[in-house]
């Protein structure tokens, strides 16, 4: 009888678990797609029905067996690059990645120029 009830809670535990997967994917995914509706707001944070439309789609692929890259894939394909938060490297955003790092280095050799005319 002891071995008949935690077959049972298994059996209820192991179904959740996949779903709260399935959330966790869902919500990693929706976090770095931007809402097109809402300026600024990804549409995790977003609750237009744009945003809404995008979280039953991301959850229809995640359904498909799609993985987080396909998904990203298919929506780039539809929408652009611009519709992800964090672009890959690649022609059209070197200049994304690499612009901060040239912002430092400058900033880096002004600090320095100043620094040696102090002394």
């Amino acid at each position: 009888m002891k071995n008949l009830k935690i077959f049972l809670i298994i059996l209820l535990i192991i179904p959740n678990l996949s779903f709260a997967d399935n959330q966790l994917e869902r919500n990693k995914i929706t976090k770095n797609l931007r809402c097109l509706i809402c300026q600024g707001q990804s549409v995790y944070d977003s609750d237009s029905d744009f945003a809404n439309s995008m979280k039953i789609l991301v959850d229809k692929k995640l359904e498909e067996g799609l993985s987080e890259n396909e998904i990203y894939d298919f929506f780039k394909e539809k929408y652009g690059e611009w519709i992800l938060y964090d672009p890959g490297l690649n022609k059209n955003t070197y200049i994304l990645w690499l612009l901060p790092l040239l912002i430092f280095l400058l900033g880096g050799a002004i600090i320095m120029k100043k620094l040696r005319f102090k002394n």
